[in-house]
């Protein structure tokens, strides 16, 4: 069974080894590093490697989208050969992600709870601006 959960350190070396693909559904901005981070002390940017599905976009009206929208809107973000992986800003809209793909795609996605709160603020981990 593929794991729902990772740590900062499992994360790191699957970013290092190329093994994990991260999604992130924060905000592009705050994706990108254009504006601060809501939380004092947490660096602005992404992991190396990341891509940005904001998770606004799986949502309508407050309610996830159709189960074909989902498919058409999470299926390019995830990989067939690597761990997925959803972060955001502190664990818990990468949760939406997770249910989206299992609902969707009949896909786990594991969750770094830990996101960019964890990550933004441990200043010896990488970080990219775009």
């Amino acid at each position: 069974m593929a794991e729902r959960i990772i740590d900062r350190n499992a994360l790191l070396t699957g970013i290092n080894d190329g093994s994990v693909n991260v999604v992130d559904v924060r905000p592009a901005d705050r994706f990108a590093g254009a504006v601060a981070e809501p939380r004092p002390g947490v660096r602005s940017g992404h992991m190396p490697g990341a891509q940005n599905l904001p998770f606004p976009t799986l949502l309508s009206d407050g309610k996830f989208k159709s189960t074909e929208d989902l498919k058409a809107l999470v299926s390019p973000a995830l990989s067939a050969e690597k761990q997925n992986v959803a972060s955001c800003g502190s664990g818990v809209t990468a949760c939406m992600l997770a249910f989206a793909a299992e609902h969707a795609l009949n896909r786990v996605v594991t969750v770094y709870d830990g996101s960019w709160s964890e990550w933004g603020s441990d200043e010896a981990l990488p970080i990219v601006k775009s």
